[in-house]
């Protein structure tokens, strides 16, 4: 497995490159920390470009999970320089006639199979360019069918951080792929349903309700409410995971910027028995009951 021969001299300074500092690069993939895979994308990113700097965002992306690959480089991708290049690499379609691309979105450069994952980030941001990545004399050779991470991915990432135009990989398209993520539901006045779409490391249940989805949770005089999980009861709104009394299962609103069931140095995932998937009900008491 070899670099394409001459890319080096491919590059002309001026017209290819950027003129300006290297780019960083950032990873988020499905990829493990007990394989060889990630360490071996950062030495094909190292050997086109000695003095990159990598950062590792998250390489435990839930496998094959798209959705948890979107959520991650959306909560990641703000907090970081512009002009980084953002590799995302989620890919259960690997090898199949699925694109690879590179997305302009605000100041930020992601790089990904073009599957959804980075659903998120179009929705984050306003001004978007999409390029499907083809030309393959970036690429590694031979290129093998099953670890485009190393062979596509981590090639076009080396050179984006040496400062080459993402004009020079491929032409604009708009038909690339994305998806809604779930939303909650207003049942009725008093009712308002959602699902947890992850669990943390710590056990706590990330659901996809937002302060405003549930504005009554937050208002000065928050409105009587119970939060119905599978066979649990939710009663509590703290503002820090600390409040919580010993084996009590409460919510909180988590940094991510949901609504979050939690446990005090616990797991509310094992308490409670539900997992990324499993539906939420929070349901308000009628403003005449509650004053009555």
């Amino acid at each position: 497995m070899i670099l394409s021969e001459n890319l080096q001299a491919k590059i002309l300074p001026g017209k290819d490159l950027v003129p300006a500092t290297s780019r960083l690069i950032t990873l988020t993939t499905d990829f493990g920390t007990s394989e060889h895979y990630v360490g071996v994308i950062k030495g094909v990113i190292l050997s086109i470009n000695p003095a990159a700097q990598i950062v590792d965002i998250c390489n435990s992306v839930h496998s094959y999970d798209l959705l948890d690959g979107a959520l991650t480089i959306a909560q990641s991708y703000p907090y970081f320089p512009n002009n980084t290049v953002h590799m995302v690499v989620v890919d259960p379609s690997v090898g199949t006639a699925r694109r690879p691309i590179i997305a302009s979105a605000g100041k930020n450069i992601f790089l990904a199979p073009d599957n959804g994952v980075l659903s998120l980030v179009y929705d984050r941001e306003e001004a978007i360019s999409v390029r499907h990545v083809t030309a393959e004399h970036y690429f590694l050779q031979p290129l093998s069918n099953t670890f485009h991470g190393r062979d596509v991915f981590a090639a076009i990432a080396g050179w984006l951080s040496k400062g080459v135009e993402v004009s020079k990989f491929g032409d604009e398209i708009t038909d690339f792929v994305r998806f809604a993520a779930p939303k909650p539901k207003v049942v009725s006045e008093n009712l308002i349903k959602g699902i947890v779409i992850k669990v943390d490391k710590f056990g706590n249940l990330i659901t996809n309700l937002t302060p405003n989805d549930v504005p009554q949770l937050f208002a000065e005089k928050p409105r009587p409410f119970k939060i119905l999980i599978g066979k649990t009861e939710i009663t509590r709104l703290r503002t820090a995971y600390a409040q919580g009394m010993t084996g009590e299962v409460f919510a909180v609103l988590g940094s991510m910027g949901f609504l979050e069931l939690a446990t005090n140095r616990g797991s509310a995932h094992h308490t409670v028995g539900a997992d990324k998937g499993t539906e939420v009900g929070v349901v308000f008491e009628n403003a005449a009951s509650a004053s009555s």
